[in-house]
């Protein structure tokens, strides 16, 4: 069965799927996304991303390019025409198309619209979980504003290359006080030597994960301790567990930073029932 994309108002075979040559998106990357998991054929939280989207929106001072309740539908439209039970939908706004200009093109150039969805095996992932992961560590080099989820990631994709090179699966950022800041596409994690769960807040310098904040109510429910503050590569390398989230990971951990081994060098017991206990919590849409 072939793919289908939407694209501007049309379902389009996947592989016709295409935007202009001035989409500001391609010229600037002047747009943002959001990326939501389908698991057992359901999309989830996606309400929570639609809010993220709008926020991103608001700040880049970009319109909706349809009524929220009917870019709902679309997603759920493009998933079940790729009859995805358990795989991932990406959903891109941009400026729209316009004279390639740096400034803002007039007020009434319509934002444009891309909605796509592929399939995975949830049983690889599994398997990913209970192996676990590495991870290396990069310098920031990213601009201020990672807090909008903009499709400019040209740093992350510089910093995941480096990371499949190296033989891990994500590269984590450190500021210049040597201190985590998140990961190329996850949020990052470490539990403690007393059992608390640290991520860096989110006010600031990183992105609000939505499974970030999914995890936050599952360790609620499960009595665990969160504190949001930074934590220092040394302190990362020493904690009991470490771990990452994301839509396109749930919860994944993490038994090596920079070759280092964390703890006995395998996959922790609080963040495998993290994501054993992650889709209960989580918001579910049907498909």
């Amino acid at each position: 069965m072939s793919r289908i994309a939407f694209v501007n108002g049309r379902y389009l075979p996947h592989r016709d799927a295409s935007v202009h040559v001035e989409d500001r998106g391609y010229q600037f990357a002047d747009g943002v996304y959001e990326v939501c998991e389908v698991a057992r054929g359901h999309i989830m939280d996606l309400r929570r991303h639609l809010d993220r989207l709008d926020r991103s929106l608001r700040e880049l001072q970009m319109s909706w390019p349809t009524e929220r309740r009917a870019l709902q539908l679309i997603v759920q439209e493009v998933v079940r025409r790729n009859r995805v039970h358990n795989g991932l939908v990406y959903l891109q706004v941009t400026r729209g198309v316009a004279r390639r200009d740096h400034v803002f093109p007039p007020p009434d150039t319509k934002s444009s619209l891309v909605v796509t969805a592929r399939r995975n095996n949830p049983t690889a992932a599994q398997t990913n979980s209970e192996k676990g992961i590495s991870v290396i560590t990069v310098r920031e080099n990213r601009w201020e504003r990672v807090d909008i989820k903009t499709v400019g990631l040209l740093p992350n994709v510089m910093a995941r290359q480096a990371a499949r090179l190296a033989g891990a699966a994500e590269a984590w950022f450190v500021d210049d006080d040597g201190h985590v800041k998140e990961g190329a596409a996850t949020n990052a994690w470490i539990v403690t030597a007393e059992g608390t769960l640290v991520t860096r807040p989110a006010e600031f310098g990183i992105l609000r994960g939505i499974t970030r904040a999914v995890v936050m109510e599952v360790a609620k429910r499960q009595g665990l301790k969160v504190e949001e503050r930074s934590f220092s590569v040394d302190e990362a390398k020493r904690a009991r567990e470490a771990f990452i989230t994301a839509a396109t990971t749930v919860v994944m951990p993490v038994i090596a930073i920079d070759g280092t081994p964390v703890a006995n060098g395998h996959p922790g017991s609080t963040a495998l029932a993290l994501r054993e206990g992650f889709f209960d919590e989580a918001e579910k849409t049907f498909a």
